[in-house]
């Protein structure tokens, strides 16, 4: 090919040159080749097709230039100068292409006039002093505002209405704009050189307005990651108070770029009482304001305060009639029986679980009283000391989280009783006014006889879910083994509700010998019988009261809500953990993932070779070294070098791995959620902040203040 070239160049002088001289040290220009001879597919170079020949010569153009009659042989180039003269090239086209770039983002810049209709070039107009002025004054602020976010910084300092009249206190931000002034910042400086100290730098409605710009650039942040991972699962948590306010911390799970599973806090949802209303808010916020495809939503969980359970019900059921999707589960980070027993829509479930939150909550405000409670288990398990030390661990825990949490209640009860009693008749000053109050008020919860009765009959009902909820928790095989057992579950269930009688009697037996233990009165709640008002029935006795208010309709709905949280198609997407390796090798690499993944089919990017696929997948395994051990989560094979190799596995792991249900097995990948629960403990209710927050909970993700300065220019002009 070489000699054709220089044959049809006319280069008598190159006809002796071997093919490697040729290649090495000459070079000829493409416009001497047809334009489907070249391959442009790159900007940085010009790629020849492999049967190229120069075709297009003008042999006569020299004859009218004086300057070209006598041509310049082509010197040979050394190393160093070909190098140079490639560095050259490329340099040359990426400034054309730059320049290309600049032209389209100046014609799309092109406006119409109103009176002709002509295309006019909008040019770029420098700053003028004032606006570069501008620019870095709101720069200063927002560094200020990010500052404060980061740190835990409330706004306003002094409360303004304890303050007498006339006196000026500035709030946190203008003082701490203050100090930067007197810091020697010369833009602060001159911008307030001639303003009043009793003034104020910064309007409200600015620091709103900045504030609510930098959430959104923060939450954005995050955001363009889930959406550049197309796949995504949205979890609540409970509703917290945020000044006054109710609203529902929202959560988005996605697998990063790097294959990790992380749960991010994207910002806080106001709560509103009716949920149909709380349904389309919910459903507007995600898709409209924060700008996600609830079309690839895969899953949603909402971990509930009692009362609320039944609304967040319902705001799942719309979203499920409107993206099949995105499949209803139960929250990895909270036990099954917890959140059964928050939604039962029984009173006395609720107010039976608002009163050992209170009681755990006093308990571990005071190292004082957890000392006094460790000798009063001490005395009564003076036989068993094993159970004894088993319950001061149990003490120091959060253990109204646990999967036995009326279980331990119930050992524990006579324990707190004893304690709370003694704290509350102690005449000397070792407890100040608060506990002691606190501790009369919580004895007399305990000892209610509506109180004793409920707990046990929780313990009892929830004592046939405890070890399937703790395999939804355990490792993924525990999980793909509990989906397995969940109609064994709800078999047991089913027989306790035909003999309801039966057990119930039983569960009462047990209620009333605690409260005689206790020395607490066998009797109908008093508000039962101050509302039957002379009706009273004389035939209904405690037992069949609390059969018919307690047993039955837990019983009931228990049933009903596993039947919801465990949907059939839930339970096809926990069947497809199969794929994982150490699972596969526990059923003896005997798997048909293929039939449950029928759900995730347009997700997978080449569905037609799943099945030869999965076959390989599960040849790679079987087949593995000796010293190769299974990967026994999905985190572990989501990270394998070769797994980019199994695309269909690939794409169906990061979604099983999106459902709630599952933990994030790294825990520097869900820590959204703890920085959450710190951010509420450490700050108080009426100096939270939506906007703050989600600045104090990212407060590593990366910020643009120029993108900020320039919103905040573009929309508060």
């Amino acid at each position: 090919r070489c000699q054709r070239w220089v044959e049809n160049c006319r280069r008598a002088d190159l006809e002796d040159k071997t093919p490697d001289q040729l290649n090495k040290h000459y070079r000829l220009c493409a416009k001497h080749f047809e334009t489907s001879m070249i391959c442009r597919s790159s900007p940085y170079r010009t790629v020849l097709r492999d049967n190229a020949v120069p075709t297009i010569f003008d042999l006569t153009s020299h004859l009218n230039n004086p300057h070209s009659r006598h041509r310049k042989r082509i010197k040979e180039l050394s190393e160093d100068e070909i190098r140079t003269l490639k560095q050259q090239k490329i340099d040359e086209a990426f400034e054309q292409k730059q320049a290309i770039q600049e032209s389209n983002e100046n014609n799309e810049q092109n406006t119409v006039s109103e009176e002709g209709g002509e295309e006019q070039e909008e040019k770029a107009v420098p700053l003028t002093l004032e606006e570069r002025e501008n620019k870095d004054y709101l720069k200063s602020l927002f560094e200020i505002l990010i500052l404060m976010g980061k740190q835990n910084i409330p706004l306003d300092g002094h409360n303004v209405d304890e303050l007498p009249e006339g006196i000026f206190t500035s709030g946190n931000f203008q003082a701490l704009l203050e100090y930067r002034i007197n810091g020697g910042d010369e833009v602060l400086g001159k911008r307030f050189e001639m303003t009043a100290v009793n003034l104020e730098y910064c309007s409200k409605t600015q620091q709103k307005q900045m504030l609510e710009i930098c959430e959104n650039c923060i939450r954005e942040e995050t955001l363009r990651e889930v959406r550049d991972s197309h796949f995504f699962s949205i979890v609540t948590d409970e509703v917290v108070d945020i000044a006054g306010e109710e609203h529902l911390p929202v959560l988005v799970r996605f697998v990063d770029d790097s294959h990790n599973l992380r749960e991010e806090f994207i910002g806080f949802l106001p709560y509103e009482a009716d949920p149909e209303i709380l349904a389309v808010k919910f459903h507007a916020t995600i898709t409209e304001k924060w700008g996600l495809n609830m079309e690839y939503c895969r899953g949603q969980a909402y971990i509930v305060s009692s009362g609320f359970a039944s609304k967040m019900k319902v705001v799942a059921t719309r979203l499920l009639e409107k993206y099949p999707q995105a499949v209803y589960t139960l929250c990895s980070s909270c036990a099954l029986n917890v959140w059964l027993a928050k939604s039962v829509p029984v009173v006395g479930v609720s107010i039976a679980l608002g009163t050992i939150e209170e009681v755990c909550c006093l308990f571990n405000q005071s190292p004082q009283l957890l000392v006094e409670l460790d000798n009063t288990i001490s005395a009564l398990f003076q036989d068993n000391d094993e159970k004894g030390n088993e319950l001061k661990k149990i003490c120091r825990s959060q253990w109204t989280g646990r999967h036995d949490t009326f279980e331990v209640l119930v050992d524990l009860l006579q324990a707190l009783v004893l304690c709370l009693d003694a704290v509350s008749s102690d005449l000397s000053v070792r407890w100040n006014n608060f506990i002691v109050g606190r501790a009369f008020v919580l004895s007399s919860a305990l000892t209610d006889f509506d109180f004793i009765v409920t707990i046990v009959i929780m313990k009892n009902v929830l004592s046939f879910t405890r070890a399937f909820g703790k395999n939804l928790q355990g490792q993924t095989s525990d999980v793909f083994f509990a989906a397995g057992s969940l109609t064994a579950v709800l078999h047991s269930l089913n027989e306790v509700m035909e003999n309801i009688e039966v057990y119930h009697e039983f569960w009462f037996e047990e209620a009333t010998n605690l409260a005689t233990k206790l020395d607490v009165q066998i009797k109908l709640p008093g508000k039962f019988r101050r509302a039957q008002q002379g009706n009273f029935d004389p035939d209904m006795t405690s037992e069949n009261y609390y059969k018919e208010i307690l047993s039955v309709p837990t019983v009931e709905h228990i049933i009903q809500e596993l039947k919801d949280i465990f949907s059939e198609q839930h339970l096809k997407a926990l069947k497809c953990l199969s794929l994982v390796p150490s699972v596969m090798g526990q059923l003896k690499f005997n798997t048909s993932e293929e039939h449950h993944a029928d759900m995730f089919k347009n997700d997978l990017p080449n569905p037609d070779t799943l099945s030869a696929e999965l076959h390989c997948w599960r040849i790679k395994w079987k087949h593995r070294g000796k010293d190769i051990e299974l990967p026994a989560t999905i985190y572990e094979a989501l990270h394998l070098p070769d797994i980019k190799f199994f695309p269909n596995v690939y794409a169906l792991l990061k979604v099983l791995c999106l459902l709630p249900v599952m933990k994030v097995e790294n825990e520097k990948y869900g820590i959204g959620r703890k920085r959450l629960k710190a951010y509420l403990k450490n700050t108080l209710t009426g100096q939270r902040s939506s906007n703050l927050a989600l600045l104090n909970i990212n407060f590593d993700i990366k910020h643009d203040l120029d993108l900020m300065v320039d919103t905040y220019i573009k929309l508060c002009p």
